[in-house]
């Protein structure tokens, strides 16, 4: 993008930095640039080279991958682990999907540039000559042997299933391999000819279609440690001899709880180990298997540029992420969690740092000269402007545009829209501002000059110094948010019917215009000399309704929560019209309520819980089942509810065994910690004996007093709850509709959980619904939503509304 580099290259930054590096001055601290001019300015003291980008935290690093892809379309960015529970991938496949894609393309010479964050650099990972010699590769006119492939695939982590619908998987049947490969998109179908191997495709996994066929396919690991039978006999070999150490002293100090615990954990790794060549969360122990590690840092070329975003800031996270780790080890070793070794997966930040510095490192700061680790050499200041937006103020923007012009800068207006461009550069002519539109972004400005292109850049910047402007179309009339026009939906809502196939003789069914009846089937008719398929819907009285089978769409299958037979509307009646007119007025009620109900939610600030703690992580490590991607999502989603102002009213909906009620104990768990009582309301006394020995059982090691409402408890103890519920001595209830006495009193409630709301008679909802006004609300349910009685003015969820009660 000449139309950029060209003003960067002639500037006294350019020859500043290339003399600094030619002294070996290095690091080399630049300060005065932010936002995209910091990114600009990256770009351009490293054309043609590969480039790491360093940075605090991974949020700043996707929003750099983010805003970077404007001057760079092959960033990538790399994630870190989580470095207090190291095996612990909380996105699925995600984490490790990210991180193989940047290993590929390293491995392939396809890197351009890599943003990471700081504690992605103080993971300690496998040599990259490890990975490169464990890639399969499979060409087609090639022989296999199916039974070593498959060894080959499992120790590289690859887990074998009937069907692959899932990265990381592959199936053999006959002579037909599937593997999803880790670091693909799609899944891959290998079929051969005796042991040849006869073609290679892309499939779509959904509907099983090929996509496009190639000649060859490379297999990168689908785990970070590879473990053939070697690795992991020596690697159980020094596992063993650090237990043996380990659990004797835990032993001698009578810590008999951290003594089972570490032997159930380390049997459990040796028997997955031996018996399956792999095992989960075996990251953890990536000491004990190889014996030379590195930082990703070493992944990337010799002669690769390094950049650090705000190194204060990145020294800081560094000293953070460490003591917490540390802190965090130390609790878990004494508890019998893990072996003392197995905390050594992190590299001291000063090292990291240090080795940064030694290469051909810059730095990037607002202010500079601040004290750091990373101790420039040389310091060059170089100061940037943000441009303010004009919302709409054209005049403004003329105004300075012309004091621009007059003071030589060449200005570069961008637009994501050519006709928009086109048109923008037509009303600067109009009002005599001397400017051309061009496609071509490799042209060189003069000074004074203005040229609007192409482009999706955010926000523009001024660079005094070297006399350029770049402006985009949002910085003159504001970020457009698009909004997504809603579809009117019918009254009623009970199932859709694709096909006739979802519909049998007997069913009954619902039009919109005329409603309940029995489907009677299909019937030829002919009209005017055509005959045509009909559906036939029978009515009270034995009428029949005759509507064209293409308008299957015009009729839904009834649906009731209860089951039972609903009445039959009569054909030309008004008691259809009745009932939807009577239905109208009930939900506008109900709707009235929520309404008010909700003013009043949005009306008040709610509390805004506290990020995740130490605590809450190790907590949740303590699942003892892996994490569903949905259940993930849904727990990430409620713990942000939570941590902003709004009172929260979030709905979890899964079938039995989705996870619930661990998204329930998380979000509770998070409330008591900020000091929080929390109500777990659910509607029969049997499940209240459920949750409450769930709760205790998940939270017995932490200082959380947990008690129960229910018929199961005497009066006095139901009385002792109550008593130390108003004092704040109690911080979880579970109960029944118990809880929804009068007598009960909360000194501090902030969580309200319901189970299961639509079980709840309608005195019971009145008061639920009173509780729901001041606390953030979490309801849990199993029942598909189109079948619960959630209503708006627009829709209702349940057919048995429509009959006569």
């Amino acid at each position: 993008m000449e139309v950029l580099s060209a003003p960067f290259r002639l500037s006294g930054l350019h020859d500043k930095c290339e003399e600094a590096k030619k002294q070996h001055k290095l690091p080399i601290e630049i300060s005065g640039t932010d936002g995209f001019a910091r990114y600009y300015t990256m770009d351009n003291l490293s054309l043609d080279r590969v480039k790491l980008i360093v940075t605090y935290s991974e949020d700043r690093a996707k929003a750099i991958l983010d805003d970077y892809s404007f001057f760079d379309r092959n960033i990538l960015y790399y994630p870190a682990k989580d470095a207090l529970f190291y095996s612990a991938d909380i996105h699925g496949h995600t984490i490790l999907r990210q991180r193989m894609e940047v290993i590929k393309n390293i491995v392939e010479g396809n890197i351009t540039t890599v943003v990471v964050s700081i504690d992605g650099l103080l993971n300690k990972v496998i040599p990259l000559d490890e990975i490169k010699k464990n890639i399969l590769s499979f060409q087609v006119g090639s022989q296999i042997d199916f039974n070593e492939t498959k060894r080959i695939l499992v120790s590289l982590g690859y887990e074998r299933n009937d069907w692959v619908d899932g990265v990381g998987q592959f199936a053999i049947r006959g002579g037909i391999l599937d593997i999803f490969p880790m670091s693909s998109e799609c899944p891959y179908r290998i079929e051969l000819w005796g042991d040849e191997i006869d073609s290679i495709r892309s499939f779509d996994v959904e509907s099983q279609r090929s996509i496009e066929n190639v000649e060859a396919l490379f297999v990168y690991p689908a785990a970070e440690m590879v473990l053939d039978d070697s690795r992991i006999k020596k690697g159980i070999e020094k596992i063993d001899k650090e237990y043996k150490v380990y659990s004797k002293k835990l032993k001698d100090e009578f810590k008999t709880e951290a003594y089972g615990r570490i032997h159930r954990e380390i049997d459990g790794l040796k028997d997955e180990l031996e018996n399956f060549n792999s095992a989960m969360g075996v990251d953890g122990y990536i000491g004990f298997f190889y014996d030379e590690l590195v930082s990703f840092m070493d992944y990337m070329p010799e002669d690769s540029l390094i950049f650090v975003d705000d190194p204060a800031r990145v020294e800081t996270r560094a000293l953070a992420c460490q003591i917490e780790f540390r802190e965090s080890m130390i609790n878990r070793i004494e508890g019998g969690y893990m072996l003392p070794s197995q905390a050594d997966v992190l590299y001291d930040y000063k090292k990291i740092i240090g080795r940064m510095a030694g290469r051909e490192t810059i730095l990037f700061s607002i202010l500079g000269k601040s004290e750091s680790l990373f101790e420039p050499a040389a310091r060059i200041k170089f100061d940037t402007k943000m441009i303010s937006s004009y919302h709409h103020n054209f005049e403004m923007l003329l105004k300075d545009i012309r004091r621009w012009k007059e003071d030589n800068y060449r200005i570069l207006l961008f637009s994501p829209s050519e006709t928009r461009a086109q048109r923008l550069a037509k009303n600067l002519l109009d009002q005599d501002v001397t400017c051309f539109y061009q496609w071509d972004k490799d042209r060189i400005l003069a000074s004074g000059e203005m040229m609007i292109t192409t482009g999706r850049l955010k926000t523009g910047f001024c660079v005094p110094e070297i006399g350029l402007v770049v402006l985009t179309e949002g910085d003159i009339f504001g970020q457009k948010k698009i909004r997504k026009r809603g579809k009117r939906k019918p009254l009623y809502s009970g199932e859709k019917i694709n096909s006739f196939d979802d519909l049998n003789i007997g069913d009954y069914v619902v039009h919109e215009n005329h409603g309940i009846g029995i489907y009677r089937g299909i019937e030829k008719i002919e009209v005017d000399h055509i005959t045509k398929d009909y559906i036939s819907i029978e009515y009270a009285g034995g009428s029949k309704l005759f509507i064209l089978a293409s308008q299957l769409d015009s009729i839904q299958k009834y649906s009731s929560k209860e089951g039972g037979k609903p009445k039959i509307n009569k054909l030309g009646g008004t008691e259809w019209e009745k009932t939807k007119t009577r239905v109208k007025g009930q939900v506008k009620e109900i709707a009235r309520d929520l309404v008010e109900l909700y003013a009043q939610r949005q009306a008040k600030e709610g509390y805004a819980f506290s990020k995740d703690t130490i605590w809450q992580k190790e907590f949740e490590e303590m699942f003892p089942y892996e994490e569903t991607d949905d259940q993930l999502k849904a727990i990430e989603e409620t713990k942000a509810d939570m941590q902003s102002t709004k009172i929260m009213d979030r709905l979890i909906c899964g079938d039995v065994g989705y996870g619930k009620t661990e998204i329930a104990i998380r979000a509770a768990f998070k409330a008591v910690q900020d000091g929080k009582q929390v109500a777990y309301l659910v509607p029969t006394t049997i499940l209240a004996q459920q949750h409450y020995n769930t709760f205790t059982e998940r939270m017995q090691e932490y200082p959380i007093r947990i008690g129960m409402m229910s018929r199961f408890l005497s009066a006095k103890e139901q009385k002792k709850n109550i008593e130390d519920l108003k004092k704040g001595q109690l911080d979880i209830i579970i109960g029944t509709h118990r809880l929804l006495s009068k007598d009960m009193d909360y000194r501090n409630l902030g969580l309200l959980i319901i189970d299961e709301e639509q079980r709840f008679g309608v005195s019971h909802k009145e008061k639920i619904k009173q509780m729901k006004k001041d606390v953030d609300v979490l309801t849990l349910t199993a029942t598909p939503i189109p079948r619960t009685l959630h209503m708006s003015l627009i829709g209702i969820r349940d057919m048995s509304l429509l009959e006569e009660p």
